[in-house]
């Protein structure tokens, strides 16, 4: 199927974090390669690679020296085939990251072109004699960096970075980098790599008075991109976009449908947060009448957290204000313009916030993306600087190194968790896949469910207005099927009276449990709802009863 990706599943993992094979104290291919089971038993359909080329890594690996090869420390090439056969042979496919905006300033087309002003790799690079130009461009790292020019002692010239000054900018007004990236693509692509999360493709392009994100050359390079895909690797690779963009300025990064497959709905997730802290389903709903309509074959990508810190770009003022008072109340927490913690340590450790955000991720319009350590509640560590406190090792067991590596403690990559709260003995695969009602097997079962129906993935949605704006409910259908689905945001008990009447005569079926609810009738549908208690309930037609003959309860 050409469109897999809408009814997917995708787990988001950082080789390094997951599993190390070789003792050496970081993750690798061979390691990912043993716990594909793991994955596949969550219900997982794509895993999302992040960065697995050679690197400084002084940005966790988006600082890429060589768009060929594998990090020495995740193994070779040929260790990367192997997983992905593996992969493939479960039925799970894999993207992976592909940075398109920048490279390390160790890369070898940089240094040629910073040695040499007639190196055909001088203009790889935007360069310029003054830091003057395209002023009206916004620092995205406030913390760190003051300007989006660095100065190079070498070249003599300034040169042009959006994001970290060790990461130069790819100039592509000249073809010769986009027929160097589009031969990058086809190296993976052969290799039967499912496609790619392209990141930060905003800002590919830098024209004078504008702020150089969202250009429509930038939108007429990835539709070639896309072409190329189409025409030499069939329909079924998908090209998933990181724009960090309100999503009217998201909406073209799908174009007619030649564009982008799938994008990132920035804008909704902090709005999750804020809707569960309010107690209220107004920056839930308010944020989906702000989501233009994208085209048929095209996709939202849904994540409650990720590898970077929570972002709050794409709210406003008064929205980041509350949502530091509400989630980051140690300044250690704030990084740039977010949060940086994990799923878990954000909502104190709640359950049943817990479980309800992930109701949520399953059943809005999307495909959801699950972070790797979220289904069993991790914790993090803000004290080890940037965004490596929500990167540390997978927790699989309370063994040494949480099951991780058999290396000594402190040759790991980044230590585990050892908090009271979050520790590795307490918070661990092991532990919680023989325990039913643990969040592992929670987070399983709500999967499934999802599963069962493609109206989560490919149906409409209608937001249902009861009087109670602590209760967010909406309709999701698709051809002949329907679900409704009811939260309670609050944490207190909440009563809710649903105008169903269009749906007169139909039973609902709660679909986690298979109970059947009293018919539909016009008058207004009752329920209550515990402390963040959700419900997922498939509308069914009326089932005739059976002819009764008056001897049914008689003795044979």
């Amino acid at each position: 199927m050409s469109d897999w990706y809408k009814d997917a599943v995708f787990y988001e993992v950082h080789v390094k974090a997951f599993y190390d094979a070789d003792g050496n104290g970081v993750g690798d291919f061979a390691g990912l390669t043993e716990k594909l089971d793991y994955i596949r038993d969550l219900g997982v359909d794509c895993l999302w690679i992040l960065p697995m080329y050679p690197s400084p890594l002084k940005d966790d690996g988006y600082d890429i020296a060589d768009f060929y090869g594998i990090h020495p420390s995740y193994g070779m090439v040929a260790d990367f085939q192997k997983f992905m056969d593996a992969a493939h042979d479960r039925g799970l496919r894999v993207i992976a990251d592909l940075v398109m905006n920048h490279t390390s300033d160790q890369h070898p087309w940089f240094q040629a072109a910073r040695a040499d002003r007639a190196s055909p790799y001088r203009d790889y690079y935007v360069w310029s004699d003054t830091d003057q130009r395209y002023r009206d461009a916004r620092i995205i790292f406030t913390d760190t960096e003051k300007s989006n020019w660095s100065w190079d002692p070498v070249a003599q010239q300034y040169y042009w970075h959006r994001f970290f000054s060790h990461q130069p900018d790819l100039n592509y007004d000249n073809p010769a980098v986009k027929a160097a990236m589009l031969d990058v693509m086809r190296f993976w692509l052969d290799r039967g790599l499912d496609g790619f999360r392209c990141d930060a493709v905003p800002y590919l392009i830098e024209r004078e008075g504008t702020n150089g994100e969202n250009l429509p050359e930038t939108h007429a390079i990835l539709r070639e991109f896309r072409a190329v895909v189409e025409r030499e690797y069939g329909g079924s690779r998908v090209l998933l976009a990181e724009a960090n963009q309100w999503p009217e300025d998201v909406r073209p990064y799908f174009g007619d449908g030649d564009e982008f497959h799938m994008a990132f709905h920035f804008p909704l997730m902090p709005r999750l947060y804020m809707g569960i802290r309010r107690e209220d389903r107004l920056p839930i709903t308010d944020i989906f009448t702000h989501t233009p309509a994208i085209p048929p074959a095209c996709q939202w990508c849904l994540f409650l957290r990720n590898h970077d810190e929570l972002t709050l770009e794409m709210v406003t003022n008064e929205e980041r204000d509350y949502m530091y008072f509400a989630y980051a109340t140690d300044p250690q927490m704030k990084l740039n313009l977010g949060i940086r913690r994990r799923l878990a340590p954000l909502l104190d450790n709640d359950r049943r916030r817990i479980e309800l955000l992930n109701c949520l991720l399953l059943t809005l319009p999307g495909s959801p993306i699950i972070y790797y350590g979220d289904e069993i509640g991790m914790g993090d560590n803000v004290h080890l600087g940037d965004r490596n406190g929500v990167r540390t090792p997978m927790q699989w067991s309370d063994d040494r190194n949480a099951g991780f590596s058999t290396a000594e403690p402190t040759q790991l990559y980044l230590p585990v968790i050892t908090d009271p709260v979050y520790n590795y003995q307490a918070v661990n695969v092991a532990a919680q896949d023989k325990l039913p009602s643990s969040l592992l097997n929670t987070t399983r079962k709500l999967v499934a469910a999802r599963k069962r129906s493609a109206v989560f993935g490919r149906g409409t949605i209608e937001f249902l207005r009861p009087r109670n704006q602590s209760v967010l409910a909406y309709l999701r259908r698709w051809r002949e099927d329907a679900v409704l689905v009811v939260a309670n945001l609050s944490s207190r008990p909440q009563p809710v009276e649903l105008d169903l009447a269009a749906h007169e005569g139909m039973v609902p079926i709660e679909m986690l449990g298979d109970t059947r609810f009293p018919v539909i009738g016009r008058e207004p549908y009752f329920l209550a709802l515990g402390p963040h208690d959700f419900y997922w309930f498939r509308l069914q037609g009326r089932v005739a009863r059976p002819v009764r003959y008056g001897i049914e309860e008689s003795a044979i």
